[in-house]
């Protein structure tokens, strides 16, 4: 995976955040869950952040996915979807087992999972990395953390540069 920066830190691949990570703290490396899912997005090179006890898949700056692989309500674990509301259904399409998270504690959320106990789980999980890659618009969202001065400085230079070429 290639590496990229990012504002506060350079972003490294999960396997060499996790041996600095074991090393610094002499923890016992913990291995991504669904690495597959991972390899599947390399060409896009993603990033990943520990977020909540899952790790959260950014490319550039957009969260796309949510790996969830934990003891405690095991039935929302499997590969969360950044989306909104409105792609629910066109994704519901394509991923029949997607459904709202339980653990979000509303009945519809944003969020959507593709279960891990699903028989078409990493069929779907690939097809999801395969949307990702191609930039559907239905998966992805900028945090509001990764709103600010970065997203309104690329505005402005876009602005600039549209001036340019009129």
């Amino acid at each position: 995976m290639k590496t990229r920066m990012r504002a506060s830190r350079p972003a490294r691949t999960v396997i060499a955040e996790a041996i600095d990570e074991a090393a610094v703290s002499g923890r016992p490396h913990k291995r991504a869950p669904y690495e597959f899912v991972l390899d599947a997005l390399t060409r896009a090179s993603p990033w990943t952040r520990r977020m909540f006890g899952c790790l959260a898949v950014y490319v550039e700056d957009r969260i796309v996915l949510v790996l969830r692989d934990k003891p405690a309500n095991s039935v929302d674990n499997g590969v969360w979807l950044a989306t909104t509301r409105e792609h629910h259904a066109s994704l519901l399409a394509e991923f029949p087992n997607m459904r709202s998270i339980g653990v979000l504690g509303k009945k519809v959320t944003g969020w959507q999972v593709l279960p891990a106990d699903a028989r078409d789980f990493e069929e779907a999980a690939l097809h999801a990395c395969e949307l990702v890659l191609a930039g559907d618009p239905r998966i992805g969202k900028v945090p509001a953390s990764l709103r600010g001065s970065r997203v309104t400085a690329r505005r402005k230079t876009a602005r600039r540069h549209s001036k340019r070429q009129t």
